[in-house]
């Protein structure tokens, strides 16, 4: 039976929380908290080195996208009773990553907003289904594959630069992986390799800042470049990627969630991240699913209260985001590389088997995939837009019957969450 989107009012089911929380909501919210705030962290701030950030813009960006990305869920999950979790967008950080190495910071922040202008207009408007038939799921999933498969490299990169950080995290991961399900093996991974970093000092304790810094407004600036190769695939990847597998997850639990709200909120929650330099607070796939599943309960109308848990961690790691930031610049290259892309093997899989488990547009798909691999930069525009568009011209010519399949609602069942994002 379906569980109906719960409109009563916020504050009533505020004063329910406490009723709800259970040793199994309290722990998937914690779960998908500390999986959230350890190697995904790592690559936003990973990404901030890379383009040349100062402290100040690193925290800036890591605070909004866990603050504002942990009020929207808690917001939603209240008001909605049901299990929608808020964060940001882990390809879409990958995506930005490898954009500041050719636009300056203003430029990325400016574009940041407009993505967010992008997907609230989706939202209010209707027009999600549309946009998606033209660039297709398995496409945007092939493109997000392309830009992310550098982290699952990284893994290996490491093993070769500094074989007994990077080994260690690995064997941790594994043997987490393998012997309990009560410990994050990416957790056991950040502290197994921390620690011997420690001990054979690579750690850069002069790094270290108990005080950390203070998140700051950032000042957008605007160009068309950058709105076309940032603003644009962010958009899709929040509606394609994020806001479609929390609303496939949450489906397949039995709920009925309310859809164009999710995707109205997160354009606004775009748009707000933005002014501290975020690239956007959504609603985040990942977390949703842990904290929607058995594992969150049995009872499905208390599930949400394990969001409001993930909330309010993930709040309070963004408040202490200047402490997270001064903590990994401390930490040597091969350990952030090896747990990031520890990190991302699970979000690498899942995305590879949502771009080709189906028939239709493999080949635009490959396409999508490798343009984004190659890194290109054409006319001053990144390879994830590129990869879109190559992917798309490549399907309409070869699998031109897949996109009347596709407008039919025939198919697979990303058509039909799709649909439903619609």
């Amino acid at each position: 039976m379906a569980v109906k989107p719960n409109k009563r009012p916020f504050m009533e089911g505020l004063k329910e929380i406490p009723r709800h929380l259970t040793i199994k909501t309290v722990s998937a919210g914690t779960l998908a908290a500390v999986f959230g705030c350890t190697g995904p962290a790592l690559i936003i701030i990973g990404g901030a080195q890379n383009g040349s950030l100062t402290n100040v813009q690193t925290a800036s960006w890591l605070f909004s996208v866990y603050f504002f990305g942990a009020v929207l869920g808690i917001f939603l999950s209240v008001k909605y009773r049901q299990p929608i979790a808020g964060a940001w967008s882990i390809p879409g950080a990958v995506l930005v990553a490898a954009a500041l190495k050719n636009y300056p910071f203003s430029e990325a922040v400016g574009a940041f907003f407009v993505a967010g202008i992008i997907v609230f207009i989706l939202g209010i408007s209707g027009l999600i289904g549309k946009v998606m038939e033209w660039i297709p799921v398995p496409i945007v999933m092939g493109m997000i594959a392309g830009a992310m498969i550098k982290f699952g490299v990284g893994i290996v990169t490491s093993l070769e630069s500094a074989p007994i950080i990077a080994g260690s995290a690995l064997a941790a991961y594994l043997l987490s992986s393998r012997m309990t399900a009560k410990i994050p093996p990416i957790l056991s991974a950040l502290l197994a390799s921390s620690l011997i970093a420690a001990l054979v000092g690579q750690f850069q304790t002069k790094e270290l800042s108990i005080g950390g810094v203070v998140p700051q407004l950032a000042g957008p600036s605007f160009s068309l470049d950058a709105i076309i190769s940032i603003s644009i695939p962010l958009a899709l990847l929040v509606i394609g990627a994020e806001n479609a597998q929390a609303t496939g997850v949450l489906m397949a639990q039995g709920y009925r969630p309310p859809v164009n709200e999710m995707t109205v909120i997160s354009g606004v929650g775009g748009m707000v991240a933005s002014l501290f330099g975020g690239h956007n607070a959504n609603i985040a796939g990942p977390m949703t699913a842990i904290c929607a599943s058995d594992e969150a309960g049995d009872k499905k109308e208390s599930r949400y209260a394990a969001v409001f848990v993930n909330g309010i961690l993930f709040g309070l790691f963004g408040l202490s985001a200047g402490i997270a930031v001064s903590f990994v610049a401390a930490m040597p290259e091969a350990l952030i590389g090896t747990v990031a892309g520890l990190a991302m093997i699970g979000v690498l899989v899942n995305t590879f088997q949502a771009a080709f488990q189906d028939r239709r547009f493999q080949v635009g798909t490959f396409f999508a995939l490798v343009i984004a691999m190659s890194g290109v930069n054409f006319l001053k525009i990144s390879s994830p837009f590129w990869a879109l568009v190559g992917g798309v011209i490549v399907s309409y010519i070869l699998e031109k019957n897949d996109f009347n399949a596709s407008k039919s609602g025939r198919g697979e069942e990303s058509g039909d969450a799709l649909e439903a994002v619609g």
